[in-house]
């Protein structure tokens, strides 16, 4: 009688993340969640004696975001490995999925495929938010490193505001799904959401356990 054994599932840990990648991604994670209330606290005191109060301090925070996303685009081209854009870069998985309208089954250690695709949009994003940030801190505050083009930046506020608002219900709905995609691992039996943590991942090796027996002496 050929009765087949039951799986076992083993968790394999690598060191992956390094301790500065960690540290940025936390920063810009906390950066984003600061602006997003900082901007909303302003609106609900739009008129009131701490509606600047509350624009400053988000127009400092986008600041921290500006510093922290330029130290992440060049730890990007001279980090560790997994730190780097080219880890992010799995073109010829994104064409597959397309190509065959399937998930990817499982992958090695390093950034998911398909959330890097998503993290390459939201860091595009970011930049966007970044630089329209800033140039309507010059045009309506008159700080900030395009202060200098004030009177021209004015003119064209709103131009500048409409992109800056789409990007932030942008980066809002990716920080939706950013978490229920690590409640969903995790509710799977995969550890993801520590990583940025600990800096470990852990992948599983599923095999039988009559394996494991042949290994025993």
């Amino acid at each position: 009688m050929d009765a087949r054994q039951p799986e076992t599932l083993t968790l394999e840990r690598i060191k992956v993340y390094d301790p500065l990648l960690r540290l940025l991604h936390w920063w810009n994670a906390v950066a984003i969640v600061m602006l997003a209330a900082s901007s909303q606290i302003a609106e609900f005191l739009e008129h009131g004696p701490f509606e600047d109060g509350a624009w400053q301090v988000h127009v400092i925070t986008g600041y921290l975001l500006a510093g922290g996303l330029g130290t992440r685009v060049l730890w990007g081209l001279f980090g560790p490995a997994r730190a780097r854009w080219s880890d992010f870069w799995h073109l010829q998985v994104w064409l597959r999925v397309l190509r065959e309208r399937r998930l990817p089954v499982g992958h090695g250690f390093g950034h998911d495929p398909l959330a890097s695709l998503a993290y390459i949009v939201a860091y595009g994003v970011m930049v966007l938010m970044v630089a329209t940030g800033l140039g309507l801190a010059a045009a309506q505050f008159g700080v900030g490193p395009l202060a200098p083009w004030e009177g021209a930046l004015h003119d064209f506020r709103h131009a500048i505001k409409e992109p800056h608002e789409v990007g932030f219900f942008v980066l809002i709905g990716f920080v939706a799904v950013h978490v229920a995609a690590l409640v969903f691992h995790e509710r799977s039996g995969q550890p993801v959401a520590q990583s940025m943590v600990s800096g470990f991942q852990y992948r599983r090796l599923a095999r039988r356990a009559a394996d494991e027996n042949d290994r025993q002496p």
